[in-house]
């Protein structure tokens, strides 16, 4: 796992009371991303949280999968698809290292605020399994924290004290240029690459090759 489900599961009705950071980015990215959507697609999010991008997306395409390793992350991730009347999502707990998925299965797979809690291995098996379970011509779509290029000495401590503390997340000290290598390394072209400031998330669209 990227990180243990007891911290998510610990923090999920704070987490979902928690205003969206950066909202016009957010937006920005919704935005940019349902681009790429039509009605007919199947989409994947791993690492979906509460729903929040979920939700936004459903009405733009057929049916949108949500994984995530927190049950109670979960729970409100359906509780916010009901009320909002969305009946072409679903939610299911899995960790993205160990599903079990078919090949050429999605559209679309999403994931936000995640890679940087893999291990470069587990990057390399989950980008890998990525590009697997996409259809030719189909796209990756990542926010990803890079804290490796913020500025400051303290920031750069942050992971190794993180990963020593109980439960909490293994951030890791990852470049914008290493995510962008780790990706493009896995089989993906970069169609979009955005990071409105130095210390936002990196927001990246990747093809795979349509043959």
């Amino acid at each position: 796992m990227a990180t243990s489900p007891l911290l998510w599961n610990w923090i999920a009705k704070g987490y979902a009371r928690s205003p969206v950071p950066d909202e016009a980015d957010y937006r920005k990215k919704l935005a940019v991303t349902q681009t790429y959507f039509r009605p007919d697609m199947e989409v994947m999010e791993f690492g979906c949280g509460t729903g929040t991008t979920a939700v936004a997306h459903a009405p733009h395409v057929k049916h949108i999968h949500g994984y995530d390793v927190s049950e109670k992350m979960l729970e409100i991730a359906r509780s916010r698809a009901s009320e909002a009347g969305v009946t072409n999502a679903t939610f299911e707990r899995a960790d993205i290292i160990d599903l079990a998925l078919p090949e050429a299965r999605f559209d679309v797979v999403m994931a936000h605020s995640i890679l940087h809690l893999l291990r470069p291995k587990d990057r390399e098996t989950v980008l890998a399994k990525v590009r697997r379970v996409l259809k030719p011509g189909g796209v990756f779509v990542s926010s990803t924290i890079c804290i490796a290029d913020f500025p400051g000495g303290v920031v750069k401590l942050l992971p190794p004290i993180m990963r020593a503390l109980p439960l909490m997340p293994p951030v890791q000290s990852l470049t914008r240029d290493e995510l962008r290598a780790a990706i493009t390394g896995a089989g993906f072209t970069i169609e979009h690459d955005w990071a409105p400031r130095q210390k936002a998330a990196l927001f990246l669209v990747a093809r795979k090759a349509a043959a």
